[in-house]
């Protein structure tokens, strides 16, 4: 079976290699990109392609037309398209044989559209999924091929969630690889019915108010924790990334007497501070001034 492999992130990296490593998989072609102004964490695939010798495309948004002719000089029988920033024309989507295999780590049809591991982690869900499928002109809503759910526990962070979905998509791609090459593969429709669509994150986003609760900043500062860009605070007129918290159990008029934002205790670098709802340790941050007990964020 010839496949391409189209992607830009960490975790397209990290699928190529593991999919370059498989006996039974002949992959013939990759198309990365050279840089990406978005994507927190943007890996080019040239230099894999280039030591594994495959030949590989660098694609724009300005050269999709060539991209194609590429695709289809190559001939593959599928696409593999894990971490691509764009959707894919119906032109490219046509060309493989057995279709163009999309990945998407939630539970699909549930969760479709941006950040979906931010918005997971923000929300404080418990559960995801890691959904590959196939892929059509809609955003995440084609036909699934593998399917599994992925527990959120309250440790995780953007980090380790990453790294879990990437664990968990591994074994997948061994399995329905092997079924694309036998023709023992299932499609199951989604239920557009129970579809919804998270949007795009912009840097508002990632701006703290002390007014929120404890839970939903401690909630927030998971979500864009590494290899995502951070969620920050305003201090001393300096632009500060809260990169790890603790929630603390604090009771009674003792806390509840105090304003959001006030700082209640410093601890070496460690700053205690009152939110809108609950109490907050920040333990890993970019201070440059740690502030003062009594002060205010």
């Amino acid at each position: 079976m010839r496949i391409v492999f189209i992607g830009c992130v960490q975790f397209s990296h990290t699928t190529l290699k593991h999919l370059i490593a498989l006996d039974e998989a002949a992959v013939v072609g990759v198309i990365t990109r050279k840089a990406s102004p978005f994507n927190a964490d943007f890996q080019s695939l040239k230099t894999l392609a280039s030591e594994a010798n495959i030949p590989y495309f660098l694609a724009e948004r300005t050269n999709e037309r060539a991209m194609a002719t590429w695709l289809k000089n190559i001939k593959p029988d599928v696409v593999y398209c894990f971490g691509w920033p764009h959707l894919l024309k119906k032109e490219i989507l046509e060309i493989p044989r057995l279709g163009v295999i999309g990945y998407h780590p939630t539970a699909l049809p549930k969760n479709r559209g941006r950040h979906p591991i931010i918005w997971a982690l923000a929300l404080g869900l418990q559960e995801t999924g890691s959904t590959f499928f196939f892929m059509d002109e809609g955003a995440d809503s084609g036909d699934i091929l593998s399917q599994r759910k992925v527990a959120i526990v309250p440790t995780d962070d953007a980090n380790s969630l990453y790294r879990k979905l990437t664990g968990i998509a591994l074994e997948q791609i061994i399995e329905f690889n092997a079924q694309l090459i036998s023709g023992t593969y299932n499609r199951t429709r989604q239920d557009h019915a129970k579809a919804n669509y998270w949007r795009k994150r912009d840097k508002r986003d990632g701006q703290i108010d002390w007014r929120m609760s404890a839970v939903c900043i401690h909630n927030l500062v998971r979500a864009l924790s590494l290899p995502y860009p951070g969620a920050r605070c305003i201090y001393d007129n300096e632009e500060v990334k809260i990169w790890k918290t603790e929630l603390l159990t604090w009771h009674g008029e003792t806390v509840n007497k105090y304003e959001p934002g006030k700082v209640l205790g410093v601890e070496a670098l460690q700053i205690i501070v009152k939110c809108g709802e609950g109490v907050l340790k920040i333990i890993e941050h970019t201070f440059s001034k740690i502030p003062d007990q009594w002060s205010y964020l």
